[in-house]
């Protein structure tokens, strides 16, 4: 079977450390995947494409200090965090005798720079500030910041919807070959639809651009792992509920309710629907600790 997993920038750490040390951990819990099924890993960058941008903060003020834009981030947090999934994983295979590669892939998207998102900015990426430091970095770079889960202010940036993945037919040959593949990392790099040289100010979401992959190669499942076991209605207030099996047309029902979260949750909702509409897949929605149990602890959305 096919398989696209998605994993969440959040739960890759803060810092390279930390992130070595979690991935090692995640990589473990996707061997049984791994080893037995072909599968595509893509995966967020928020906080690594944050942290990145941070450290280049001075050049907005000093001109003698390279400014490093959103795109260079975005690939700069693609190289390492696919530089840690890949030797991570190639270690594991050899530790346990698995007969398969593993290849990392920089990997570029075509955006429509007339996206409406760049009017719009609902990505957060970066590290949580509470609001005085955020109004702070507000007024000093003229950035935006939003309250985001309840867990502090994070800056946002534009998301704009993936069109084209130019590297497909590479992606499709690796399958083909058995590979194990990293890519799409952070949404991928945005380039322009018109002009492939011309790199867009902005982050895709990875959920978006794993359901477009997940079409383009035929997956069996599209599964994005998240810090929760389930989707829920009415998070956080007392008649909350989780969702274990849900159709497309009551997840529709529930985004015009606005059950979720623009930058959180909708993404992934509006990222699985997309997957699965019209066609007969399922795409799963749940925590990396529940992956091996994936049918009894998860979201699952269906088409029918």
């Amino acid at each position: 079977m096919k398989f696209v997993i998605a994993l969440g920038g959040n739960a890759l750490g803060d810092n390279p450390a930390e992130q070595q040390k979690n991935i090692k951990k995640t990589v473990k819990q996707l061997l049984p995947l791994l080893s037995n099924h072909q599968v595509i890993i893509t995966h967020g960058n928020g906080p690594q494409v944050g942290m990145i941008d941070l450290a280049f903060e001075d050049s907005y003020e000093d001109e003698s200090i390279p400014h490093m834009p959103l795109t260079e981030s975005v690939a700069m947090s693609q190289g390492y965090i696919g530089f840690h999934l890949e030797k991570s994983i190639r270690y594991e295979f050899k530790l346990q005798n698995i007969n398969k590669q593993v290849a990392a892939l920089i990997t570029e998207i075509e955006v429509d720079k007339n996206d409406p998102a760049f009017k719009r900015p609902t990505k957060p990426i970066g590290s949580f500030y509470d609001k005085e430091m955020a109004d702070y970095y507000k007024e000093k770079y003229h950035q935006l910041f939003v309250e985001d889960s309840g867990h502090g202010y994070r800056k946002v940036v534009a998301s704009p919807m993936p069109k084209k993945i130019p590297a497909l037919e590479t992606i499709k040959l690796l399958l083909k070959n058995n590979h194990t593949i990293i890519c799409c990392g952070g949404g991928g790099i945005p380039i322009s639809t018109t002009n492939i040289e011309e790199g867009i100010n902005g982050v895709i979401d990875k959920d978006q651009v794993s359901a477009l992959l997940a079409k383009e190669i035929n997956a069996d499942a599209l599964v994005i792992l998240t810090t929760v076991d389930q989707v829920f209605i009415n998070y956080n207030q007392p008649t909350q509920k989780a969702l274990s099996k849900v159709s497309v047309s009551e997840l529709e029902a529930y985004i015009k309710d606005n059950q979720f979260a623009e930058g959180s949750m909708l993404p992934k909702i509006e990222a699985c629907i997309s997957f699965v509409k019209g066609s007969k897949k399922k795409a799963y929605i749940t925590s990396l600790k529940n992956l091996k149990n994936i049918n009894d602890v998860s979201t699952i959305i269906y088409d029918h």
